[in-house]
């Protein structure tokens, strides 16, 4: 399959092939093969996007996902933009996650020894610098490593004495020495957030983050202080649920059974940073009380709308702000996400493999980019895996439009793609314009 591609996101066509060499379900160190690690539901799924409960997929199921591409760096360069940096950082990001087996996705980011959170999460903002900055020196993930372990020093040198104190006292001292004296805050992410509070390299810079990313900067503390022999105790960080509480530590020994549901394991804390950069550069932004794949569906006309009635004169114009943007190729404003970023979080959700739901929102996005024969590739491979599990019985309203909205963006992509005269050509005519705008 090699044709001519365009897309409202870009500003020029390019040619795609299925065997071209972009980044696939299979490949990138070989971190996904679909022959060991499942699809299971997020327990950090915002309510408007409650999941499936599906029973459990084994890899060897996925096997139709092996012939699948990953488009965005091969659409970029297509264009004229170098990817060297970002695919460096995507093949970083890989050689990470590939290691984590079953026992290391459930092991708590406070004793985890499998992966390497911090690098991953800084390869993770050294894509996404690559995509927006064009830069042509990477984004300095060593750098910022050595960061991190400044602070974890900076704490020793200040505080030796807390070392020689109870288990309490000595979070009560690290904490203080976080929040207080180097001065990290909690940037609530629901509230439109600005993006250096997603990124770890900027909550360094700034220490000003998500909770997540307070999260993983305390657990890389606590790490470091464990390698040297200065923690003989089990600790875990209490990962809150609230908008504005802070990280913090406790003594596992004296853990409650209400603990339990706030404890943050690698795999929930890579799933939470993603999807926070998914939720935060979606390019359908209104409408909040929407999952993400319903305002996209709702934007192709593929979801019916809820309160029709109640839509006010500011939505409807900002949805026709949003279609003219579309329409002249700009990928990205203040009010209507990025679709780079979007992208590439739905590309690394996905090769985690831990929500089926992702493949369908990563199909949505592709539609938008006028990736119709893609966009039904993935959707397909949505609805197969979905169809071979067996869902929760007890559906939701917002699961019931969701799969609604998928039944008619099947229907709509094969009337395209069967459409008599249609091409890829006559799409480049009609859609692409002067991509003048300022990023």
């Amino acid at each position: 399959m090699t044709g001519l591609v365009a897309s409202p996101w870009l500003s020029g066509a390019f040619t795609f092939s299925s065997a071209a060499s972009t980044t696939s379900l299979s490949s990138s160190t070989e971190a996904s093969k679909f022959s060991k690690y499942k699809f299971c539901p997020s327990t950090s799924s915002p309510p408007s996007s409650a999941p499936y409960n599906f029973r459990v997929v084994c890899r060897s199921q996925f096997a139709a996902a092996n012939e699948l591409k990953f488009l965005l760096h091969h659409a970029l360069e297509s264009s004229g933009v170098d990817t060297t940096h970002a695919r460096a950082a995507r093949e970083g990001f890989c050689s990470q996650i590939k290691k984590l087996s079953d026992i290391e996705r459930q092991t708590s980011i406070s004793i985890n020894r499998g992966v390497d959170l911090g690098k991953t999460a800084l390869y993770i903002a050294a894509e996404d610098d690559s995509l927006i900055s064009h830069s042509s020196v990477p984004l300095p993930v060593d750098a910022f490593i050595a960061r991190l372990d400044d602070l974890s020093m900076d704490y020793c040198t200040q505080n030796s004495s807390s070392f020689r104190s109870s288990p309490e006292n000595l979070l009560q001292c690290l904490e203080r020495y976080l929040y207080v004296n180097k001065g990290f805050r909690r940037t609530n992410v629901q509230n439109q957030p600005e993006s250096r509070a997603l990124y770890l390299h900027s909550v360094l810079t700034h220490r000003s983050g998500s909770a997540p990313m307070l999260s993983l900067i305390y657990s890389e503390i606590l790490k470091m202080l464990r390698l040297w022999g200065l923690l003989d105790f089990d600790v875990e960080i209490f990962f809150p649920h609230d908008p504005h509480s802070l990280p913090r530590g406790y003594h596992k020994q004296r853990s409650k059974e209400s603990d339990q549901p706030h404890i943050m394991t690698s795999q929930s804390l890579l799933v939470e940073i993603l999807r926070n950069l998914k939720a935060a550069f979606w390019p359908f932004q209104l409408d909040h009380t929407r999952s993400l794949f319903l305002r996209a569906a709702h934007a192709a006309n593929c979801a019916d709308r809820l309160n029709n009635a109640e839509e006010s004169a500011f939505q409807i114009a900002s949805a026709k702000a949003a279609q003219h943007r579309l329409e002249r190729g700009v990928w990205t404003s203040v009010r209507f996400g990025d679709m780079r970023r979007a992208l590439s979080a739905c590309e690394r959700l996905i090769l985690l493999e831990t929500d089926l739901k992702e493949l369908r929102d990563y199909s949505v996005l592709l539609y938008h980019c006028g990736f119709y024969e893609e966009s039904l590739q993935y959707l397909k491979l949505y609805q197969d895996l979905k169809n071979s599990s067996i869902p929760n019985l007890s559906s939701d309203s917002f699961s019931v439009l969701e799969e609604d909205a998928v039944e008619k963006l099947m229907i709509r992509l094969n009337l395209i793609l069967t459409e008599e005269g249609w091409s890829r050509t006559s799409y480049v005519r009609s859609s692409l314009c002067n991509n003048s705008e300022p990023w």
